[in-house]
């Protein structure tokens, strides 16, 4: 047997840089955090709520999302991920009716794979994270 990197970190990090640029987003990896605890089908299915407000913080969510799918699918686990149209009624029942017949031994591998993924975005946001004080740099001046 022998391990086997899935990069999670360096796919968390590189999530982080992608939007870093885009106002206040970043916050959201401190909610995805929290939202690991009610599983799958509630993480997924945030990104539709979101688009009613930001499209920034949908997009976020969304490409999380996908990338946990791809780094699930290198594992050997295929993760439903359907391009959903929030107002298609049948499309969001499609997709939620797939993540709550996910295979359960999958379903918890599944569900600590996000939650490390997130624990990894959560610190490089922390790490990464503008100033609200001073444009461009740290509010120190380091």
């Amino acid at each position: 047997m022998s391990l086997k990197p899935f990069e999670i970190d360096r796919y968390a990090h590189d999530l982080i840089l992608e939007f870093r640029e885009k106002g206040d987003v970043l916050v959201e990896s401190h909610k995805m955090r929290m939202a690991t605890a009610y599983g799958l089908e509630r993480f997924w299915g945030e990104h539709l709520r979101l688009q009613r407000d930001s499209r920034d913080k949908a997009d976020f969510w969304k490409k999380t999302w996908t990338t946990f799918c791809k780094i699930m699918k290198e594992a050997g686990i295929n993760v439903p991920n359907d391009a959903v149209n929030p107002d298609n009624t049948a499309a969001v029942k499609t997709m939620t009716d797939k993540l709550w017949s996910f295979d359960i031994e999958q379903r918890k591998i599944a569900l600590a794979v996000l939650t490390e993924l997130c624990d990894s975005m959560v610190w490089w946001t922390q790490r990464y994270r503008k100033s609200r004080n001073v444009a461009g740099g740290a509010a120190n001046g380091r």
